[in-house]
C-alpha cells in the first residue's frame, strides 16, 4: 500500500528537488513575496516617509553641489549612512536615520569606506578648509589619498539647469514651491561648482546632528540652583 501511495502523482519534496525549472519557479516566489512582505510596510509607516524635524529640502546650490558630488563619484569612496554601532556614533555622531534621505533622489548612502562617512560632515570643518582640502587634500591631511578636485574653482555652476531639476524633483515629491524653483537660477549665477559643493557638504547631517547635541547638552547640564 505505502508503494502505491508513493507512486501517487502530487506536490512532494523530491519532486521540487529533481525539478530545476520548478525549483527555481518557487524561489522566486518565496523571494518576491518575502520582499513585498518586507519592503511594502514601509510606505506606510511615517518613521520612513516623513522627514524628521529640522531636514529641508536642498537648495539650489546645495542641489547643484550635490550633483556635482555624484559626477565626480564622491559615492564610491565615502557613504552617507552611520550605522547604529557604538564606534561609528562615537567618530561620525547620532546614527542616521530613515528620515533624514526623504529628499534625496537617489539616497548617498554608498557601500564602501575609502574615505570617511560624511553624513555628518556639515559644519565639522570651515568653508575654507573644505575649499582647500577639494583643491589638494594633502594640504591639510597629508596622509590622504583622496584625489585633488582644482577644476572646481574654475567651473561655473549651470544657472539655467537648476529650474528642470527642481521641477522633476517637485514630481517625485520633493515640496519646491514655484517661487524656490524660479529664484532658482539667480541663486546659483556666478557660483562656481566648489560653492556648489562647498554649499552641499556644509549642509549634510545637520538637522539630527544639532537636535542630538542640543539633548546632550541638556543631559549634561548641571541642575538649576535652588
Amino acid at each position: 500500500m505505502s508503494q502505491d501511495q508513493d507512486s501517487k502523482p502530487g506536490f512532494s519534496h523530491e519532486k521540487v528537488e529533481t525539478n530545476n525549472f520548478l525549483m527555481i519557479v518557487l524561489i522566486l516566489l518565496v523571494v518576491a513575496v518575502g520582499g513585498l512582505v518586507e519592503i511594502v510596510p514601509l510606505f506606510f509607516q511615517k518613521s520612513t516617509t516623513e522627514p524628521v524635524t529640522g531636514v529641508k529640502p536642498y537648495t539650489a546650490l546645495q542641489l547643484a553641489g550635490r550633483d556635482i558630488y555624484l559626477r565626480e563619484g564622491c559615492y564610491n569612496c565615502h557613504s552617507q549612512m552611520i550605522r547604529p554601532f557604538r564606534a561609528e556614533t562615537l567618530r561620525y555622531g547620532h546614527y542616521s536615520v530613515a528620515g533624514e534621505f526623504v529628499y534625496d533622489h537617489p539616497f548617498q548612502w554608498g557601500s564602501k569606506r575609502t574615505g570617511p562617512d560624511l553624513h555628518r560632515v556639515g559644519g565639522k570643518y570651515s568653508d575654507e578648509w573644505q575649499r582647500i582640502h577639494l583643491n589638494n587634500p594633502r594640504d591639510v591631511v597629508p596622509e590622504s589619498n583622496m584625489p585633488a578636485y582644482p577644476w572646481l574653482e574654475k567651473n561655473v555652476v549651470d544657472a539655467e539647469g537648476m529650474a528642470p531639476r527642481m521641477r522633476a524633483l517637485r514630481m517625485v515629491g520633493v515640496p519646491y514651491t514655484d517661487a524656490q524653483i524660479a529664484a532658482a537660477a539667480g541663486e546659483v549665477k556666478g557660483k562656481t561648482e566648489m560653492d556648489a559643493l562647498v554649499a552641499y557638504l556644509q549642509g549634510l547631517g545637520l538637522a539630527l546632528g544639532n537636535n542630538q547635541a542640543g539633548k546632550l547638552a541638556a543631559r549634561s547640564a548641571p541642575p538649576p540652583a535652588q
